[in-house]
């Protein structure tokens, strides 16, 4: 038993050891002149499945999150709308080296998870895990009221799908390769991210280059 005790001591330290090496990352200001015409945005916008093996420069990083529902006034609204303003949806940074929280205010991410947990967004689809970089997006109900209420949910919907499109998008605009998914592990990946019960997982945008 007492070499039980110990043995999960040091696991412990492990972790804690892990979660410390992770550290704020401040984002680049985003470029906001960058991209391509609207029009021409929506014209080249598809799904795609395929990534190239080289990491997402942090340029591009902060643009995409930016777009996706980054703060574009100074009262500190959204470039995606919420229901009543209530700003529900968190964007979940999934990296090889670990998870972050993506803090719109701050623009920057902020350390939530170590080590790769791309596994438990693919679920059955391996070609998640190759994507250099996953958008976890979750709602949080509690922001909204009743968290078990119908029509909470609801919105929470809609309000995830909105930045889920900004993502698109904005990848479309951005030479980036991306696709819509509502497949993961929620379980695995819930209990990965620390998340609340009141916190819904609901979508994911797996993005990298073109291949």
């Amino acid at each position: 038993m007492k070499r039980i005790i110990v043995l999960l001591v040091v696991l412990a330290m492990g972790l804690s050891m892990q979660a410390q090496e992770m550290k704020v990352i401040k984002l680049n200001a985003p470029n906001k002149t960058k991209g391509e015409a609207v029009m021409k945005v929506f014209n080249q916008r598809q799904s795609v499945r395929e990534y190239a093996a080289k990491e997402l420069s942090q340029q591009d990083l902060s643009d995409l999150l930016w777009a996706a529902n980054g703060v574009n006034r100074a009262d500190g609204r959204r470039t995606a709308p919420s229901a009543r303003n209530v700003q529900d949806v968190d964007i979940y940074v999934v990296m090889k080296e670990g998870a972050y929280l993506y803090d719109a205010k701050a623009h920057q991410l902020n350390p939530v998870a170590p080590g790769d947990h791309r596994a438990a967004i693919a679920a059955s689809q391996d070609y998640v895990k190759t994507a250099p970089v996953c958008l976890v997006l979750v709602s949080d109900l509690s922001r909204m009221g009743n968290p078990q209420a119908e029509q909470t949910k609801l919105m929470a919907a809609v309000d995830v799908g909105i930045v889920c499109q900004n993502i698109n998008i904005a990848c479309a605009g951005l030479g980036l390769a991306t696709v819509p998914r509502g497949i993961m592990n929620h379980a695995e990946l819930a209990k990965a991210l620390q998340l609340k019960d009141t916190q819904l997982l609901l979508m994911n945008n797996p993005v990298g280059y073109p291949k």
